[in-house]
């Protein structure tokens, strides 16, 4: 009898337990349940913290401004309660890295505030588009220059022109950077003064983007240009010398000399024997080229070459001449002055400006007179059908190259 008890006990101290168990289980469960789904538990996404120049707009405020005629950096900081001391300690930290003299006009500043703060802890100035200045006001005093991070994209434009290729980049907005570039690229083939309504360009460049705005050009990949009828196309492609142009059949755009020493001009006399000269009042040779263009208009010089003189004469005004090669030399007067380092002696470069437009010596108006010499005679240089070309693509280049103008060409004539 009592083992029978005994064994009753037992039967129903387990279920007791097993129930307890259960209904902890059950209560666990209900729990990690509510955990995972209760309203007071859900994932709450912060707002991303913003920067302004690097700097985190959790912890400061910032005013923005504009530099004002004479204004600098003394001034826009002692206004906002910073120490002369601080302002001295700040220019001598930007020597090497920023001439403060240089804060120009125009040009954004901001100053950024510690919250709670009056005065403030960064000076930040926009020196250009593609860097800034940062100054640290705060001790230790740091003061660096920082370059915005930059994006390029290719993109296609196509036009026809009506008057002249500014003006239909402009009627187009275009980006008038690319004006230059064009004439660079076609320097050798076409006179751009010349261009004719109807005339058609497509290019292919490179623009640059930074905080996801358009701020410049970087360069021209391809281009083709309809000029008088005629077809001339352009691909860049470095030969491990630089970027050139070469046609659609390898051959190199470049030639030994430049069409003219000057980007934009009128020519107002040209190469003629007999002339009547408008200061002397009598008619003698002309054995030049007048190219007439404002004053201070730069001068190149047409090709590689070494400066024989540069120097002032009573007719010649100011000028310079230049030694190419045992065959050609180039001459350019009445310059109103020479371009820094143009002495006798000087090594320079194709396209390398060498002086400005002026009317010293005899001369009635700014232009330059341009002067060729072959063999050591004057010569008209637009008569001269036979200068040498430059240099074509290279045999070991010429795979790379048919892939890029395969690339190219494609989506010019597309």
């Amino acid at each position: 009898m009592e083992l029978k008890l005994f064994m009753n006990y037992k039967f129903f101290l387990f279920i007791f337990i097993s129930t307890l168990v259960s209904c902890d289980n059950k209560r666990i469960k209900l729990s990690e349940n509510n955990f995972e789904e209760g309203p007071n538990n859900e994932e709450i996404e912060l707002p991303p913290t913003e920067y302004y120049y690097g700097i985190n707009l959790d912890s400061f405020s910032y005013i923005t401004n504009k530099i004002k005629w004479g204004q600098n950096f003394s001034d826009i900081l002692t206004k906002y309660g910073i120490s002369n001391k601080t302002v001295f300690d700040a220019s001598q930290k930007s020597k090497g890295i920023f001439n403060l003299r240089k804060i120009k006009k125009g040009n954004s500043y901001s100053l950024f505030f510690k919250k709670g703060k009056n005065t403030p802890s960064y000076f930040v100035y926009e020196s250009s588009k593609y860097d800034y200045i940062l100054c640290n006001l705060d001790s230790p005093i740091s003061f660096k220059k920082i370059s915005k991070p930059i994006t390029y994209r290719e993109k296609k434009i196509t036009g026809e022109i009506n008057s002249s290729l500014y003006l239909s980049f402009s009627d187009n907005q275009y980006p008038l950077d690319l004006v230059n570039l064009m004439v660079d690229v076609y320097a050798w083939q076409v006179d751009f003064f010349r261009i004719m309504p109807g005339d058609e360009y497509t290019i292919i460049y490179i623009e640059e983007i930074i905080d996801n705005k358009v701020v410049g050009v970087q360069q021209i990949k391809a281009a083709k240009l309809i000029h008088n009828n005629y077809t001339y196309f352009a691909i860049s492609y470095d030969q491990g010398f630089g970027n050139d142009f070469f046609d659609n059949e390898g051959k190199s755009l470049r030639k030994t000399f430049l069409r003219a020493p000057l980007n934009f001009y009128r020519i107002s006399s040209k190469f003629q024997k007999r002339r009547f000269h408008p200061v002397l009042k009598r008619y003698r040779d002309h054995l030049g080229t007048d190219y007439a263009a404002p004053r201070g208009t730069p001068i190149m010089s047409v090709g590689d070459g070494k400066v024989t003189e540069a120097r002032w004469g009573r007719n010649n005004g100011n000028f310079v001449k230049i030694k190419h090669n045992n065959i050609y030399t180039t001459q350019y007067l009445h310059m109103s002055k020479f371009a820094r380092g143009i002495k006798k002696g000087k090594i320079v470069k194709q396209g390398d400006i060498i002086g400005y437009v002026g009317s010293t010596g005899l001369a009635t108006g700014p232009h330059v007179c341009f002067r060729f010499w072959r063999n050591g005679r004057q010569v008209d240089p637009y008569k001269q059908n036979d200068l040498p070309e430059g240099d074509p693509i290279l045999k070991e280049h010429e795979n790379a190259f048919q892939y890029i103008r395969q690339k190219y060409m494609d989506r010019l004539e597309g």
